[in-house]
């Protein structure tokens, strides 16, 4: 398979409320937008997109007829501490988990969306020696 576009399906039934929190908070624009389905890609990244979907819609299948859970989207960003500046201070976002440095080679925060899907927001830094040697040569 070679696949021209890969992106998460954020099964809702809040589909207006979730597409504005994507495109306040994390710059995306909208693409597509009916009462049940919206596309959106990212304002300065156009292949990083994202999608919201009304779970009760007759293209859902009977498996996936309920609310997102158990989801988690990482954002690896430039500055972390300037987005944690941002977002739970200047938006008041919830702070799941405070922004932290972790020794795998990770600074980050956790917030959620309307949904309660989580949002790993992350500046890569180096790791520990411990997990220095876990990273494979495909990693860099």
């Amino acid at each position: 398979m070679q696949p021209t576009s890969i992106y998460p399906v954020i099964c809702t039934d809040r589909i207006a409320e979730t597409a504005a929190f994507y495109v306040q908070h994390f710059g995306f624009t909208i693409t597509f937008e009916a009462d049940w389905y919206v596309s959106m890609r990212h304002s300065t990244a156009s292949s990083y997109e994202l999608a919201v979907l009304d779970y009760t819609h007759a293209s859902v299948p009977d498996l996936g007829q309920h609310a997102v859970a158990g989801l988690l989207l990482n954002f690896e960003v430039e500055d972390v501490d300037t987005e944690y500046e941002r977002l739970i201070k200047g938006a008041r976002l919830p702070v799941l988990l405070d922004i932290r440095s972790e020794a795998w080679g990770q600074r980050h925060f956790i917030t959620a969306d309307p949904n309660g899907v989580l949002i790993d927001v992350i500046t890569n830094i180096p790791p520990s020696g411990e997990y220095a040697t876990q990273y494979t040569a495909a990693a860099e």
